[in-house]
């Protein structure tokens, strides 16, 4: 019953999010161009206007990364993050990869055991909405990082547009406003004594949100960098915060946190390189598994979301998840077996058991039998600059609005990133997701992530930059959308407003979004088994692809307020 609750919840944030949507997107004002000298599209105008701000100045695609990073955190309360963490895909113009996992991490009091009460049960909500729910956050510093190794202009000139729409305020939309009257009810119960966030009437479209001490605390990141967070006034602030809530960070967790590089992972799929992010993110191997699994098969033939597409890519997605519950985590902490899940016979041998005659069980599906394998809310933003630097960045605070506690005097929200951990082996998250020992509980490890940021190459050339928010859902977001430019001959635009269906091998069903396919492919499909559940799809894709010309055209997902802009 707990799960389900859960379960409306998300689908009642996610409806929230698509009511409002169109008005907002057609209120950004934005046109395809042609742009030749760069692109930003993010999940608000403002960060998007940051970003580009910061091109026009001579800034690369780094540099716009931290300016809407930061610019996030202020209008994009739900995701956007300081008290969070995320992942970086980025490549230069001459084609160098690199990754950095900036992901949050649990503190060094946590234990296995840490959600569980006396009788080895779930105790509800605890790795949700209390201070314990939270992971030390790594957005800073991955800023601070990602800046120090490839950025231009200089830092305080990155963060200074975030300070200012702090202090300043700006017109919240229509969407936000009632995200934020939605919410309210529990910020007042989880922030007794702070007034952040809330008002005494109703918010409105237009009504200025106003965050003072948020932007204190920008500047302090601006004057200081790493240490104006993980040290300092706001570790202070952050470790009262705990202190006050039986929560566990300590200043010892903060000042020990750090962003770590790591070798980009990389498949192809008919000629098309796809450069993603490694554990402790599984996008980036279920991405490159799915995209194997469905690679013989003739999907441009067949059509968009007609039945037999929607049954080999919901077949491909039930045996990938399969795979995720058990062999993916940290791999600072647990041998993730990447080379062996991305094995082409090991892949062709998951889909043999697919039938086109009827659905394959989930119950039938187990993860796959590797030789020698020792038993292991979110935002998305894609830029690319004049030089063809490109940046694909997810970051999050897991649910909407994280934890909904907010730092006494800082002013920011604390992700409940704990929950992306397995509290029990075979018991689900939030999102439905399972999982076991490889993502376990552990003192100073990551937990696992479904984020996607994803890059891809045609002919040795940038081609598409795509991600999305979205939680279980953002994997088959960005597979579906990759799919809808390459297969489908959609441009970057339609292939993020497509309508779009998942499934996650448990629980037996399949999400899609409403006239997603039509009621012909729905009927072939349960006549064969198919549970087909209608809504419940996250993500909003924002994306850019490389026209033949070098122009950039952007995708902004019309489903929140996100918004491309490029000059």
């Amino acid at each position: 019953m707990m799960h389900r609750l859960k379960s409306i919840k998300l689908t009642c944030s996610i409806l929230l999010t698509t009511l409002f949507a169109q008005q907002a997107f057609a209120q950004a004002g934005v046109t395809d161009g042609p742009y030749h000298n760069g692109m930003v599209v993010c999940a608000t105008p403002n960060a998007s206007k940051a970003g580009l701000d910061i091109l026009k100045k001579g800034g690369n695609a780094v540099d716009a990364a931290v300016a809407v990073q930061f610019a996030l955190a202020v209008t994009h309360p739900e995701a956007g993050n300081i008290g969070g963490g995320g992942f970086m895909v980025y490549r230069s113009g001459r084609g160098e990869t690199n990754t950095l996992d900036f992901r949050e991490k649990a503190s060094v009091a946590a234990s296995v055991n840490m959600y569980l009460d006396s009788a080895g049960n779930v105790i509800p909500d605890m790795s949700l909405n209390t201070h314990k729910a939270s992971g030390v956050p790594g957005s800073v510093d991955g800023m601070v990082e990602a800046h120090k190794k490839y950025g231009k202009l200089k830092w305080a000139e990155l963060v200074q547009p975030a300070i200012d729409l702090a202090r300043n305020g700006f017109k919240i939309s229509k969407r936000l406003a009632g995200s934020l009257n939605w919410i309210g009810p529990q910020f007042r119960k989880l922030n007794p004594g702070k007034a952040y966030f809330l008002k005494d009437t109703k918010w409105e479209e237009g009504d200025l949100l106003v965050q003072e001490d948020l932007a204190k605390t920008l500047e302090l990141i601006r004057d200081k960098g790493r240490d104006g967070f993980y040290s300092g006034k706001v570790a202070d602030e952050i470790v009262a915060e705990m202190k006050s809530g039986k929560g566990i960070i300590s200043k010892t967790d903060l000042e020990s946190y750090h962003s770590v590089w790591r070798k980009a992972i990389t498949g192809s799929y008919k000629g098309y390189k796809i450069i993603a992010m490694p554990p402790p993110s599984s996008g980036g191997v279920a991405l490159l598994q799915l995209l194997h699994s469905v690679e013989k098969y003739p999907m441009h033939r067949w059509g968009h979301n007609q039945d037999s597409t929607v049954q080999l890519i919901v077949e491909a997605e039930r045996r990938v998840y399969a795979d995720r519950s058990k062999y993916l985590g940290d791999p600072d902490f647990y041998k993730v077996p990447v080379d062996s899940l991305l094995n082409p016979v090991y892949i062709d041998s998951r889909m043999k058991s697919f039938n086109w005659s009827a659905a394959t069980p989930s119950a039938s599906i187990q993860p796959g039998a590797i030789v020698g394998y020792e038993s292991d809310e979110t935002t998305h933003y894609s830029i690319v600059d004049k030089d063809g630097n490109a940046v694909a960045i997810t970051t999050t605070l897991n649910d909407s609005f994280g934890s909904k506690i907010v730092v006494a005097g800082a002013g920011f929200i604390l992700n409940d990133e704990m929950d992306d951990f397995s509290s029990k082996p075979g018991v689900p998250n939030m999102f439905g997701l399972v999982g076991g020992k490889a993502n376990s509980i552990q003192p100073g490890k990551r937990m696992l992530s479904s984020m996607t940021p994803t890059i891809v190459e045609k002919d040795g050339k940038l081609f598409m930059v795509v991600g999305t928010p979205g939680g279980s859902t953002i994997i088959t977001s960005v597979f579906q959308t990759i799919l809808n430019v390459i297969e489908f001959d959609q441009d970057m635009q339609q292939a993020v407003t497509s309508k779009r269906f998942h499934s996650q091998w448990l629980p037996d069903q399949v999400n899609m979004e409403r006239d997603a396919i039509d009621k012909a492919a729905v009927d072939k499909l349960t006549a064969k088994g198919y549970k087909i559940i209608t809504g419940g799809v996250g993500g909003r894709v924002d994306a850019i692809l490389v026209k033949q010309d070098g122009s950039y055209q952007g995708g902004a997902d019309p489903r929140g307020d996100d918004t491309k802009l490029g000059y």
